[in-house]
């Protein structure tokens, strides 16, 4: 049996195939090789971040007084929540079937990612957003002149979002 031996081949920037044993002889005189610049080193860090480790010390030191004296220290003790996050939480306590409003949050949720893909499919049409824009813009205009040209009709608007609003918040 006949033993082959392969020589690796190699492109040039000529783009023609070379032999690699001859170009490595011919590299130092060929026009043909071009070498890349060596990338500079990375940049150093500065390592001046002695407030990090400070706040870090602080924050343990706050943690293991706490485990100690079982008191929250005067700083975390004097922070007080938000209002709304009070009106929330008072809500929250107020509900009596608390799987049943947490199932219609994620479902709400879960719709209301289902229905932005719904609306991008959409947008991707070729004339589908062209011709409801010009929908929204003639249902605008239409609305604009029923209910905001004429003074008893902007009234009688005005008069409808007052009830509503009532409605919606309650008469207080």
């Amino acid at each position: 049996m006949a033993s082959t031996s392969s020589t690796p081949l190699s492109i040039s920037s000529s783009s023609s195939l070379i032999d690699a044993k001859a170009s490595r002889q011919s590299a130092v005189a060929s026009p043909q090789c071009v070498s890349l610049p060596t990338l500079p080193p990375p940049p150093v860090q500065p390592q001046n971040r002695p407030w990090k480790a400070t706040a870090y010390c602080r924050k343990i030191a706050r943690n293991v007084m706490t485990m100690a004296t079982g008191e929250a220290p005067a700083e975390v003790a004097s922070t007080e929540l938000p209002e709304i996050v009070k009106t929330v939480q008072e809500a929250w306590d107020k509900v009596e079937d608390k799987y049943a409003v947490s199932s219609l949050v994620v479902a709400g949720g879960v719709a209301l990612w289902g229905s932005t893909g719904l609306i991008s499919a959409i947008d991707r049409l070729p004339l589908i957003p062209g011709v409801l824009e010009l929908v929204g813009i003639g249902y605008s205009g239409w609305f604009a002149y029923k209910n905001l040209v004429f003074k008893p009709d902007r009234e009688a608007l005005i008069a409808k979002i007052k009830d509503t609003y009532k409605e919606v918040i309650g008469s207080s």
